[in-house]
């Protein structure tokens, strides 16, 4: 074969390398980030990648029941339980980033003052429904109420939902003084749909989720996997 035959040769090749599209199961709390680095991965040549986004403990449960991914991204304490239970490749980890909580309030509702940990108390003593998900945000805001003295006092008006979507839905639809939180990056990309960031929790009680990347070691694209991490 001449050199010049080769060339079309070696450019069907390249384009097949990774003709199969890397599958990206990520938090939700990261869903703008992931899908714009997504929308950059697609644009080489034979680069594809899918993806499906969830909690940390609907990610956890969709592992649990042997179903499988080439790329995990998630809180840092779900990759790790995904590598030990076998789930993960040890070694394959990249941190992409970390997310913190804030408080949010439907659009022309009125803001309250949530600057220190004493206003913040009093904001939800007065709120009429507080609002927050069962993932890492809920699981993390619901001892701190305790810890303030005032969870049991705010119970009966509060409710949860599965994830940061459906609490921001919630406050979008109420009426009344309703107070939601949720991941940062959640409550910024609804801003459009109906609700307003009013400021994240103050620094004291502040609390950061570090998500990371893994390799599953079911992938079928590892070395895509890889590239894209």
């Amino acid at each position: 074969m001449t050199r010049l035959a080769l060339i079309p040769f070696i450019a069907v090749l390249l384009l097949n390398v990774h003709d199969t599209p890397v599958a990206v199961w990520s938090a939700g709390a990261v869903e703008e980030g992931v899908t714009r680095l997504a929308a950059q991965y697609r644009q080489t040549p034979g680069h594809d990648v899918t993806t499906q986004f969830g909690t940390g403990p609907e990610l956890e449960k969709r592992l649990s029941s042997g179903a499988t991914a080439d790329v995990l991204i998630a809180p840092a304490a779900v990759v790790q339980r995904a590598i030990k239970g076998g789930r993960g490749v040890p070694g394959s980890e990249a941190p992409v980033g970390r997310v913190g909580v804030g408080v949010t309030v439907r659009r022309g509702a009125a803001a309250p003052n949530v600057a220190t940990v004493e206003a913040l108390k009093e904001a939800l003593l007065d709120a009429e429904s507080v609002v927050y998900n069962q993932a890492s945000t809920g699981q993390y805001l619901e001892p701190l109420f305790t810890r303030l003295g005032i969870g049991s006092q705010i119970k009966s008006k509060t409710t949860r939902y599965g994830n940061a979507a459906q609490v921001l839905e919630h406050v979008i639809a109420g009426k009344g003084r309703e107070i939601g939180f949720g991941p940062l990056t959640e409550i910024k990309s609804f801003e459009p749909k109906g609700v307003v960031l009013v400021a994240p929790l103050p620094g004291d009680v502040q609390n950061y989720t570090t998500y990371v990347a893994a390799v599953l070691t079911g992938a079928r694209a590892p070395d895509s996997a890889t590239q894209f991490i």
